[in-house]
């Protein structure tokens, strides 16, 4: 994967001590320590070494675990005096990576004791955090709705990995009151941990991620449900079950618990997914009964034409990278509706940079990868009523300025 460590090695520069300058925030405070959380910290301590992590987890045996295996500088529970402390003097990010269910206590506190700083979290749906955080944020504008999407058929802290997060996708949505600062520095804080930043308006979230996680979750439990209620006493169909099966089903092996609950939080997306995907079934099994075999061979075609053009694994070259130049003058919500754009036509931001030219007059530079429609980012940012210029650059150049 390239990333701006291996452009500055490139240029002869320290990797490390490239990484190291770069990180964006140097107190975080991580908000439940299960799978996601504890991973976070675990890909902090890896590569970011100088960022103080404090861990908050309402499990003793967690944070035990989360302090002796180095992620967590301090890991203590909600009510400890040492996490009061540690926000009310020096924390300058807040990630919550809790269930929905522990939102608004946490949000309370941040708001009783005054934290104004950048809020983002790892919640997979976000109706109700996107509310309660409106409500009781100090600072609302400074939330950030975040998503890795990432995971494990494991469980809390025991299945936590410091690469969990390298070459995954991790949704930010800001919208028009998102300070360019506040989204440049959580950009930069995702890329340090190897994932790649997709922009999407926080509308839009809960339906297209109910589509590609959720939908898809439900799916695997139904044809695990499929072969259990076929298996005899021998459990002959299950030791059938290899390759393509147990990959298809490898997510049905998550905590029933935490689907319930990501499920009902997107019930009406959720919903209208499984409606969707019980028409497609419904339309398979009609071709099937009525011996249509051009319609059930078109069904299997446009699927695979589909899943062909899926992205092959993310590695741009290193030698097409272009820089994206828009001024900011006189326009609010620019960074937020630019990397929106971006992320709809395939084009991966590989940093933000804000030059500020004076008072009330910027200039937004973006790094691309060779990934995506530049044509086409073109052509959307110009009807969007911006002004452009795009010029390609050399490794070594974006090693000096990054």
């Amino acid at each position: 994967m390239t990333d701006s460590a291996e452009l500055s090695a490139a240029a002869g520069a320290d990797p490390v001590a490239a990484d190291r300058a770069a990180a964006p925030f140097s107190s975080v405070a991580v908000i439940g320590l299960g799978l996601i959380g504890a991973s976070l910290a675990a890909a902090l301590a890896d590569k970011m070494p100088d960022v103080r992590v404090f861990g908050v987890d309402t499990d003793a045996a967690t944070c035990a675990t989360a302090a002796d295996r180095g992620w967590c500088a301090v890991a203590c529970g909600p009510d400890d005096p040492a996490f009061r402390a540690f926000v009310e003097d020096e924390c300058e990010l807040v990630v919550i990576a809790t269930p929905v269910a522990a939102v608004d206590d946490y949000l309370s506190r941040l708001r009783d004791w005054g934290y104004a700083g950048v809020v983002t979290d790892t919640i997979s749906t976000k109706g109700h955090i996107l509310a309660a955080a409106e409500a009781l944020l100090p600072a609302p504008a400074r939330y950030v709705p975040g998503h890795p999407m990432a995971g494990s058929e494991q469980n809390g802290i025991a299945g936590a990995r410091t690469d969990l997060f390298e070459g995954a996708n991790w949704i930010l949505c800001p919208d028009e009151r998102t300070a360019p600062e506040d989204f440049q520095h959580l950009h930069e804080f995702v890329r340090g941990l190897e994932a790649r930043v997709v922009s999407l308006h926080r509308e839009e979230h809960d339906a297209a991620v109910a589509i590609v996680s959720h939908v898809p979750h439900m799916v695997a439990s139904s044809l695990m449900q499929l072969a259990s209620a076929h298996a005899d006493d021998t459990g002959s169909i299950m030791r059938l079950a290899a390759g393509g099966f147990k990959d298809t089903t490898r997510i049905a092996a998550g905590s029933p618990k935490l689907w319930c609950g990501i499920a009902f939080d997107n019930a009406e997306a959720l919903g209208s997914g499984l409606a969707e995907m019980a028409a497609i079934l419904e339309s398979f099994a009609a071709a099937l009964a009525a011996g249509d075999r051009d319609t059930f061979t078109r069904l299997l075609a446009e699927a695979a034409e589909a899943r062909r053009a899926l992205p092959a694994a993310w590695v741009p070259s290193t030698e097409k990278l272009l820089e994206v130049r828009i001024p900011m003058v006189n326009r609010t919500g620019v960074v937020a509706e630019v990397c929106t754009i971006a992320s709809s036509v395939g084009c991966n931001i590989q940093s933000i940079d804000i030059d500020h030219i004076s008072e009330g007059n910027a200039v937004l530079s973006l790094i691309l990868t060779d990934e995506g429609d530049v044509g086409q980012l073109s052509l959307q940012l110009i009807n969007a009523g911006f002004s452009v210029s795009f010029s390609p650059i050399m490794p070594k150049e974006y090693a000096h300025v990054d």
